[in-house]
């Protein structure tokens, strides 16, 4: 979730720059970085941690009178959050930042390297800076050099450079990340990865197309695609932050619901490189002489974990326990050396799982967390960590931490597989090729959010929910209530579909409402069996599902689909909408509920 801004004018650059970094904080970051053309030259800075440590580095700098600026806000994916591969990346007279990630660095760094160049880093982004400076000496000027550069490049991008060799411009490019150019009546420039750096500068904006580059200085604007110029559109920015930060949804609920597809191309970026999962932030010992796997975590990310066992045995063939962490601390656990320890935490300060992970190092284990802060106390503690990269969630209710946990996880069930060999080659790329195609199973249909508004005004009353589901739809299941007692303070309880004829379809009436989740590719006729079971005894039934149900009173339609976890994440989508299309409607504070933290950090 890296953030870009860019500045030319006579302002105080260093601190406009700071500022606007600021603004993209709510997007999560682990480094952060600025650099600054002044007289002819550059000065960088880069800092890891929060915004503060890079303050401190620059208080004593100063920037003020005509030039450009750029600064970055980085969340590692190629390469550990360390101030070498911090951006801005440098060559001889050129700095770059960068969002996104560049496919084919490998084949540019290689090249590089032998005509004689050194890396620094272990990014993908450091290339593309000395490829422009590459370029450069075969090119009639800077533009030239940054076209070719930019024209080599494949994969998403968000770019934007300075060089001293034109030191009065930016250059910049963009390809399936945000780019945003701003002006205002001053003949000041300014770029941003999303509005709200803008807000109070710029009084109009470019949203940048993908496969569009150029050059902006205070006297003109160029802007290509394909070689070919092409006329800027401009149009005014509003100008209120909240609603920039929202990006002109209701509430940071369900922008963060919208934003789950791009968010798990953040989550894979990096991690499946020539048809193999490849997680460089682990150790490669960390699975030798481990036979089981026991996974502790509360809420929501304990929803998570429950998914993970049934893709951990159903993949690696590896005997997987979860625990809930509060109950784990007191239990008298049995721990045996050949576990591997699995916490996970959304915001990595969760007490109750921090106590886990404490008894689980003091028992001599091996630790892993899934996390999406870095550097914070559980990702400090655990022998190895995968970030999530979710960013910021500002909704108490999580959306997007839960989709990036469960797709994390995926993905170590199926890298323990590809170590161990337990499962085919054939079955380990077509689990590949499926994960790949997921963040397009994540994109909303305007039609089914709106058809979910329509639907939210017939669940408002009765005694209550159930969520039903079987295999790795029960654990969505009971997320799913777990996100409708959140926000609604509706009743809500998610149960096995199988298991309801023992015990919980004696409070089934025609106010009880149930949510059944009906997947086609895993259990389709028992499941469909059990929501009989309820139809008999006058149950009003909500059914999600590729194909109609007769008995249902409301059908949700998902897509047909050939594997069970594009209808995973295409079902979860639903159940997150439902949650919040209800409690809009009873008036509820959506992103911040009664009772409720975004971190638990007490027992």
């Amino acid at each position: 979730m890296c953030g870009i801004v860019g500045y030319i004018g006579k302002k105080e650059k260093k601190e406009l720059i700071l500022s606007a970094l600021k603004e993209l904080e709510y997007r999560g970051y682990d480094s952060a970085g600025i650099a600054v053309m002044k007289d002819g030259r550059i000065d960088a800075f880069k800092a890891i941690g929060k915004l503060g440590n890079l303050e401190k580095k620059t208080k004593d700098f100063t920037s003020h009178n005509e030039g450009a600026a750029i600064g970055h806000t980085r969340w590692a994916t190629h390469g550990k959050p360390t101030e070498i591969n911090a951006h801005p990346h440098f060559g001889e007279h050129s700095y770059i930042v960068h969002n996104g990630i560049i496919e084919n660095y490998r084949e540019i760094k290689e090249a590089l390297i032998k005509e004689g160049i050194t890396f620094l880093s272990q990014t993908d982004t450091e290339v593309a800076v000395y490829l422009f400076e590459y370029n450069l000496k075969n090119s009639k000027n800077a533009f030239e050099a940054f076209e070719k550069t930019i024209l080599s490049l494949k994969g998403a991008y968000a770019i934007l450079l300075i060089t001293t060799t034109a030191p009065d411009s930016i250059f910049f490019a963009k390809n399936a990340a945000p780019l945003i150019v701003g002006k205002n009546d001053e003949g000041e420039i300014f770029f941003g990865s999303s509005d709200a750096p803008l807000i109070g500068h710029a009084k109009e904006v470019c949203y940048l197309e993908d496969g569009q580059y150029g050059v902006l200085n205070k006297n003109e604007i160029l802007l290509y695609a394909d070689r070919k110029k092409v006329l800027p559109v401009f149009k005014d920015l509003p100008q209120d932050k909240s609603y920039a930060q929202k990006e002109g949804f209701r509430f940071f609920m369900e922008k963060e619901i919208y934003e789950q597809s791009r968010v798990l191309g953040e989550t894979l970026m990096g991690r499946i490189k020539n048809n193999e999962i490849v997680l460089e932030e682990l150790d490669e010992h960390l699975f030798e002489g481990i036979s089981a796997v026991k996974i502790c975590a509360c809420g929501t990310s304990f929803h998570a974990g429950l998914a993970a066992g049934y893709l951990f045995e159903r993949f690696a063939k590896i005997r997987t326990d979860i625990i809930i962490a509060s109950e784990f601390r007191y239990k008298e656990p049995l721990l045996t050396k050949d576990t591997l320890f699995v916490v996970i935490s959304q915001s990595g300060e969760t007490a109750d799982t921090l106590e886990a992970l404490k008894i689980a190092k003091n028992a001599g284990l091996k630790t892993l967390a899934i996390c999406n802060v870095d550097n914070s106390s559980i990702v400090r503690l655990a022998d190895s960590t995968i970030l999530t990269r979710a960013g910021i969630e500002k909704g108490v209710a999580s959306t997007k931490a839960f989709a990036t946990q469960v797709a994390t996880l995926w993905l170590l069930a199926i890298f323990i597989a590809q170590k161990q060999k337990s499962v085919s080659k054939e079955r380990l790329e077509s689990e590949i090729d499926t994960l790949l195609k997921i963040p397009s199973s994540l994109i909303v249909d305007n039609a089914t959010h709106e058809k979910i508004k329509r639907l939210s005004k017939r669940y408002l009353h009765g005694h209550g929910f159930f969520f039903i589901g079987r295999d790795i739809f029960y654990p969505l299941a009971l997320e799913g209530a777990l996100k409708l007692k959140e926000i609604s303070y509706l009743h809500a309880e998610g149960y096995p579909a199988g298991e309801m004829k023992h015990g919980p379809i004696a409070l089934v009436d025609s106010k009880l409402f149930t949510v059944a989740l009906l997947p086609k590719t895993m259990l389709y006729d028992k499941t469909k069996n059990n929501i009989e079971e309820l139809s008999a005894r006058d149950a009003t039934i909500l059914v999600i599902s590729p194909e109609r149900f007769e008995l249902a009173d409301d059908f949700i339609k998902t897509q047909h689909s050939t594997h069970v976890m594009n209808e995973f994440f295409e079902m979860m989508i639903i159940l997150q909408l439902l949650a919040l299309e209800i409690a809009v409607r009873l008036g509820n504070d959506v992103d911040m509920p009664r009772n409720l933290a975004k971190s638990v950090t007490v027992e």
